[in-house]
């Protein structure tokens, strides 16, 4: 039996402002570390680390991101901003800043793959969470 692979309407704009929203920002972010923004710096100190991988970072964010939005590497993308974002989590639990800060790049993670589920049937069929 072959699972059908129609997404509603509904579903696809959704997902499609969901990531539009997070590549904004995720776009933003990149900017602001490769001008190195003075709170982007402040931000990074305050992490542990140094000053030297801010442009990295910003270069790494950017082209992640790129991967994400172009539709024929949009896997690459997501396992990239991942890797990236599960790290920003990691560094900020270590970091031990009051609050709970980490939780904010663990929950971009989980709507990238929302919202490519959303919209991508070929995701759907590897994370079938219907019958």
């Amino acid at each position: 039996m072959e699972m059908q692979n129609t997404i509603s309407k509904p579903a696809w704009w959704t997902g499609t402002i969901v990531k539009g929203l997070l590549c904004l920002f995720l776009v933003f972010d990149a900017i602001m570390k490769l001008i190195k923004n003075p709170s982007a710096v402040e931000n990074t100190r305050q992490m542990g680390l140094p000053e030297s991988c801010i442009p990295f970072l910003g270069v790494y964010l950017l082209l992640s991101t790129a991967l994400y939005i172009y539709p024929k590497t949009v896997m690459l993308g997501m396992l990239f901003l991942a890797a990236y974002l599960g790290a920003a989590a990691g560094i900020m639990f270590r970091a031990g800043i009051a609050g709970h800060p980490y939780v904010f790049p663990m929950v971009f993670a989980l709507f990238t793959v929302i919202a490519e589920y959303l919209r991508n049937g070929k995701i759907r069929t590897m994370l079938p969470f219907t019958k």
